[in-house]
């Protein structure tokens, strides 16, 4: 890990640059989410959205993730606006590839790798620091191993992508891919809401994937809104249980002077900076992304944290299920 853009030398900050497993690129410890610029939360200001993207390079975020899928390309248009303003070298981008609506998925190489090349029209890029195969667990994952991933990685030799990797909830698709694959073949992993306060099982995966060389991206760390103040959207896939584990959490954080999403996003954040190389925050304008910097760089309440993790406790790392995987 190396120190970044302000010189900061101490406390979490996002001028700190992490190395990406062995890919070779530097990240900011925390990511810019840009599903929201597809209005995939809601209306969004689009001049808004794009200014954020500004000011978080200038603030030191240097990764942003985002997919054909979010918005309907509408998040990977709105982002592209927003870095061809930009000097090539002030950003590390990722997309994907494999998932293209709710239900709509084609790991194909054919459409994998036409993929590519429209989200580097979409985004104004020659080249994408990270194409990942996006939430593999509802296609097939022998397609993924034999098809997919080389055809992604002839794109990675052919210098149209730098690094290649898949993305998912069940964690045993992980191991399940790697196992499978030539050494090399798979750079980076991105996990979701599982290392978070109420799903932290991702932790007992860290060592092997480090082993391997792969990096390890953190994403959804408030879990899809449930760790949050507001509570879970509806269509939640959580249990009853769990739901009432973070509504008490939410209450006794309230109680605290604190909230529930600020100690969220802490803890993910505080991952070990050797495993998890970026957390990815969903950011939709420069209000939110100021909001979480403030939160990155605030120390974290570890007696509030005792407390919520034993309000958690009972239901802790259950998880529902997911594609073709079935819940614990």
């Amino acid at each position: 890990m190396t120190s970044g853009l302000s010189g900061a030398d101490s406390g979490l900050s996002p001028h700190l640059r992490r190395s990406l497993g062995n890919t070779g690129i530097d990240v900011s410890p925390l990511g810019f989410g840009a599903s929201p610029l597809g209005g995939v939360f809601g209306d969004v200001d689009e001049a808004d959205g794009i200014r954020s993207v500004h000011e978080a390079v200038k603030l030191g975020v240097n990764f942003f993730d985002v997919s054909p899928y979010y918005g309907a390309t509408k998040a990977e248009t709105v982002l592209g606006k927003a870095l061809k303003e930009l000097p090539r070298d002030s950003f590390v981008v990722g997309s994907k590839v494999g998932r293209y609506g709710e239900s709509t998925f084609d790991f194909s190489a054919a459409r994998v790798t036409a993929s590519v090349e429209e989200s580097l029209a979409r985004l104004n890029v020659d080249r994408l620091d990270l194409v990942q195969c996006h939430d593999i667990e509802f296609g097939d994952l022998d397609q993924v191993v034999n098809e997919t991933l080389p055809a992604l990685v002839k794109l990675r030799e052919a210098g149209k992508v730098r690094a290649v990797g898949i993305t998912g909830y069940p964690l045993d698709i992980f191991p399940y891919v790697l196992d499978r694959v030539p050494p090399g073949t798979l750079d980076v992993v991105l996990s979701y809401c599982r290392y978070t306060l109420a799903d932290d099982a991702l932790a007992g995966m860290l060592p092997a994937l480090k082993a391997a060389g792969v990096g390890v991206i953190n994403a959804a760390p408030l879990s899809m809104g449930l760790l949050t103040d507001a509570g879970p959207p509806p269509w939640h896939p959580a249990s009853a249980a769990v739901k009432e584990a973070s509504a008490a959490a939410a209450a006794l954080c309230k109680e605290r002077g604190s909230s529930l999403a600020a100690l969220a996003l802490q803890y993910a954040l505080n991952a070990d900076p050797l495993s998890v190389t970026s957390t990815v925050v969903g950011i939709d304008s420069t209000a939110t992304l100021a909001k979480n910097v403030a939160v990155m760089m605030t120390p974290m309440d570890k007696t509030l944290l005792r407390d919520v993790k034993a309000i958690f406790k009972p239901v802790a790392n259950v998880a529902w299920a997911s594609g073709k995987f079935p819940g614990a």
